[in-house]
């Protein structure tokens, strides 16, 4: 007689279960790997160059500024021919810190077969892919909480001034911001760790779109602004400006920088051309937070809506994939 089969068991619990414990130990790992500290002392390095840099500066040039704090952020320097900034070089940063950690999240565990093994436990495929994508959002998040914490403790020590509510504001909408534009490059890094198997496959990729869109897209877009709408007229070269403008919020870089623009100096008043029309009977001064953040908003969802689309993406072709033992 054949032996018979035991019953097939139903994994308990909701589709989630697991979640924590894959953030946590994915969390574990990416804070102790060697990966990650080489990525925060660059970073560290990096933030502390051009922060003492941008102290000094403002020192000795800088008198009286409702927004002294601020200007520690978006002092640039000169180096030779290249203007640099702390925010310059956290926007070159915060995406190769994303790719490290995300391009091998699920490729890696093909290549080391332990994907199979995984999820046999009482782990779905929904709390294995979310909980590796917010553990590499927490772990931005938190060496980007330290930096900013680490920036504004050598900026009261060495400036001598207590940041107003309003700029500590401003710095905290810019810490959300940035690990909003973080989001986005972790979920395309992850997106290819799941099209491709080979993790230095999908890193190439990834770091491909990011130079795509930092050197190659405002190229493309003045001239794609140039052939679609000709500057034949005022009014035709103000079309023409605005369909750049247009073209270039389709890059996340572009996204972020408008954000940046509007938090940290408060004397922006619009992202775009203005008509010299628009100005009769405006206020000269900075804006308030809230309309600096109205002025930001589109921008900032923007970003928000870039991570939940490149996730879900990720999500579906995750869902499709066949895993074998």
């Amino acid at each position: 007689m054949k032996a018979e089969r035991p019953p097939l068991r139903r994994r308990e619990g909701s589709p989630w279960t697991g979640l924590w414990a894959v953030t946590l130990k994915e969390l574990a790992d990416h804070l102790t790997s060697a990966r990650m500290r080489l990525l925060e002392g660059l970073i560290l390095l990096t933030a502390l160059g051009t922060v003492s840099a941008a102290i000094q500066t403002l020192r000795t040039t800088v008198g009286e500024d409702p927004f002294l704090f601020l200007r520690i952020f978006t002092t640039s320097q000169q180096a030779g021919d290249i203007d640099y900034s702390f925010v310059l070089f956290l926007s070159f940063l915060i995406p190769l810190a994303a790719i490290a950690l995300g391009f091998d999240a699920v490729n890696g565990e093909y290549n080391r077969r332990t994907l199979s093994r995984v999820l046999s436990q009482p782990i779905y495929r929904d709390a294995l892919l979310a909980g590796k994508f917010l553990a590499g959002l927490f772990t931005l998040a938190i060496t980007l909480l330290a930096l900013w914490l680490l920036v504004t403790g050598l900026g009261i020590f060495r400036l001598g001034v207590i940041p107003s509510g309003e700029e500590v504001g401003r710095g905290l909408l810019f810490f959300i911001a940035t690990v909003a534009y973080a989001g986005i490059w972790l979920a395309l890094a992850m997106l290819f760790s799941v099209q491709f198997r080979q993790p230095a496959t999908s890193a190439l990729a990834a770091l491909a779109v990011w130079l795509f869109f930092a050197v190659f897209w405002p190229i493309l877009t003045g001239i794609v602004a140039q052939v679609v709408r000709p500057a034949d007229n005022p009014f035709a070269e103000l079309a023409q400006i605005q369909l750049r403008l247009a073209l270039s919020r389709l890059s996340p870089n572009t996204l972020y920088a408008e954000v940046l623009l509007s938090l940290l100096s408060p004397e922006t008043r619009a992202l775009g051309p203005v008509l010299i029309t628009q100005l009769e009977g405006a206020v000269r001064g900075a804006l308030p937070l809230s309309q600096s953040l109205l002025l930001a908003w589109p921008q900032f969802t923007g970003m928000i809506a870039a991570v939940l689309l490149l996730f879900a993406g990720t999500y579906v072709l995750f869902q499709r994939q066949e895993i074998r033992a």
